[in-house]
């Protein structure tokens, strides 16, 4: 099983989030479920990037790494650009 680090973006509230899946689809249907939590509060979330990983260890990692730049712009980079 592969294991995905994906970036979400809602035009509503401008907005991008950061999580890790091993199933990237299906979790993307939970997240425009109605349910309570930060990507509840929009029903437009557009897959805008994933990067694979053989190990969830290795996901999770590299998602964290992501979330501790808490920069859009950095975020916005690595869509763009695939950095690495």
């Amino acid at each position: 099983m592969k294991y995905s680090v994906y970036i979400l973006y809602s035009a509503t509230l401008d907005a991008y989030y950061v999580g890790c899946s091993g199933d990237v689809p299906k979790r993307l249907e939970k997240h425009l479920y109605n349910h309570k939590g930060f990507t509840g509060r929009a029903k437009d979330w557009e897959l805008k990037y994933t990067e694979e990983f053989d190990l969830r260890a290795d996901a999770l990692k590299r998602e964290l790494q992501i979330k501790k730049w808490k920069s859009r712009a950095m975020l916005e980079k690595l869509i763009k650009s695939d950095l690495y």
